[in-house]
């Protein structure tokens, strides 16, 4: 069974060795990008700060999220800023288990009313992934990415 862990001192080596496939790379940052991007937080329209944790199953490491918290940003308080399941694992639904992870987290919080995500104008399958989750793209290109909302509450 799938479940969400922190990155930590004696995991983040691991994290780091998953990879998407070859055609996937332009989709997302590396891990080790991510991590590093997490000690700092994000500058986007506000300061943002980053959580990362790794997707595991049992006891082997499948994949990596992140996102962001800023609760004073005027249209949407979190933001999904990464996703990626290893190449040798995907298909299996563990993308889908880290969103739905990340989005009971929202919902469990009322100071989140709105969700962002963007994702490349040609990754069909993040498209569909997160159209099925009740994302709506809002039409904005952000840093080249389509950029989309999920309303909470």
């Amino acid at each position: 069974m799938p479940e969400i862990r922190n990155i930590t001192i004696k995991n983040w080596q691991d994290i780091i060795d998953l990879k998407v496939r070859e055609d996937q790379k332009t989709f997302v940052a590396s891990n080790l990008y991510s991590i590093a991007q997490s000690k700092f937080g994000d500058e986007y329209e506000g300061h943002w700060d980053l959580y990362p944790f790794a997707i595991y199953d049992d006891d082997k490491p499948v994949g990596f999220l992140m996102y962001a918290l800023n609760f004073e940003h005027p249209t949407h308080q979190a933001f999904i800023q990464r996703l990626m399941v290893d190449e040798n694992f995907q298909g299996k639904g563990y993308g889908k288990f880290g969103m739905n992870w990340m989005l009971d987290l929202f919902r469990a919080d009322e100071r989140i009313k709105m969700v962002g995500i963007s994702y490349e104008p040609h990754n069909e399958v993040a498209r569909k992934l997160y159209a099925g989750l009740g994302f709506v793209e809002t039409g904005r290109i952000v840093d080249e990415e389509t950029e989309a909302m999920l309303k909470l509450h």
